[in-house]
């Protein structure tokens, strides 16, 4: 987050629509893929120039999904935006991949950009990739920062033809995108739930300094996520119920599933907030249940060795004239009365339940 915030630097003074990539370089080579397809036909091929075969994407009755994987060519970028004719702001928008998700209406179009979100493996640590998708009367433009695999059960779909997916139109294929970005939702949340649980657990057992490190990790992690689904569920909201030429009624029923799909983890995102909250303030409990427990221990030590420590400072003394220093019965007795003051205090701790 705060590489994206110290790149914003590098548009500064320029004007608006300045085409510059605020993110990390994910990919060495762009890629540009697309799938052509109606309810009869898949046709899949890759595109190098742009320009040259922009007429033939625009032209064909077909819908058309063009899927870019690498922002960091901004030509190629351009190129794309000048065929379709995305506004320079929308192009400015897509390179900035610190965007908050949202929707946006420009009439000819519908542009939408989330957060599709990975778990690093063997930990609670949440990565994030930026998706833009464009809407079009018959095209799908989607961009994305690498090449991931979460969008390939809907080529899947596509090629076998099974359901509606190549029955419906483009706004079909951005909520069939969107259901699969929220399902990984649900993915993601169900192992960083699994983790809370081990957290909890080990809170328990071994409240270590390192347990404390791994729930402030998860506690930021799920912050993010808040912040990443909060606007996603306003945009697939706004998606569902704006009238518009582009979205049929027939897929705004699926929309609004999808909505309700954002509702439950919304939920699930405060539950699990709320119980690393509660983690949280269990191992600041039971460290201090395990330092009152120490501090009980030494007191108690503490509290019998002050008379044994004035009996032995009493005949420590270097005084000639002391009785008891000529005695023979002297030295065990000494003793005897000090082992009897230390059991009896700790008979009297023990009764009045001090340990």
């Amino acid at each position: 987050m705060a590489r994206a915030l110290m790149n914003r630097s590098k548009k500064a003074g320029l004007p608006p629509g300045t085409l510059v990539h605020i993110g990390q370089k994910k990919l060495d080579v762009q890629r540009i893929s697309v799938v052509d397809y109606d309810e009869s036909t898949v046709d899949e091929y890759e595109v190098e120039d742009i320009q040259r075969q922009c007429v033939t994407l625009k032209e064909k009755p077909t819908v058309t999904w063009i899927n870019v994987d690498g922002l960091h060519e901004t030509e190629k970028l351009k190129a794309l935006g000048d065929c379709f004719g995305l506004h320079p702001l929308v192009l400015e928008d897509i390179l900035n991949t610190d965007q908050r998700p949202k929707m946006e209406d420009y009439g000819d179009y519908l542009y939408l950009v989330f957060k599709m979100i990975h778990c690093k493996a063997e930990s609670s640590v949440v990565l994030q990739e930026q998706i833009s998708l464009i809407l079009g009367d018959t095209f799908v433009i989607s961009f994305q920062e690498q090449e991931e695999k979460v969008f390939e059960p809907v080529r899947e779909r596509i090629r076998s033809g099974k359901g509606l997916m190549r029955k419906m139109g483009p706004d079909y294929l951005v909520y069939a995108l969107l259901d699969v970005t929220v399902d990984n939702y649900f993915s993601v949340l169900e192992k960083l739930g699994e983790n809370i649980e081990v957290l909890a657990d080990r809170v328990l057992k071994i409240p270590e300094p390192k347990t404390l490190g791994e729930i402030q990790i998860s506690k930021r992690e799920m912050l993010f996520v808040h912040r990443w689904i909060w606007p996603l569920r306003e945009a697939i909201s706004a998606l569902s119920k704006r009238d518009s030429k582009l979205v049929k009624e027939s897929t705004g029923i699926y929309l609004r599933d999808v909505y309700d799909h954002t509702l439950q983890i919304m939920d699930a995102v405060d539950l699990y907030r709320e119980m690393l909250s509660e983690t949280l303030d269990l191992y600041v409990s039971t460290v201090s249940n395990k330092l009152n427990q120490v501090m009980t221990v030494l007191t108690i030590i503490a509290t019998i060795f002050i008379p044994l420590t004035f009996l032995a400072g009493v005949y420590g003394m270097n005084f000639k004239y002391m009785p008891e220093l000529e005695w023979r019965g002297g030295y065990p007795l000494i003793w005897a009365v000090m082992i009897g003051v230390g059991v009896s205090m700790l008979i009297a701790f023990k009764r009045k339940k001090w340990f």
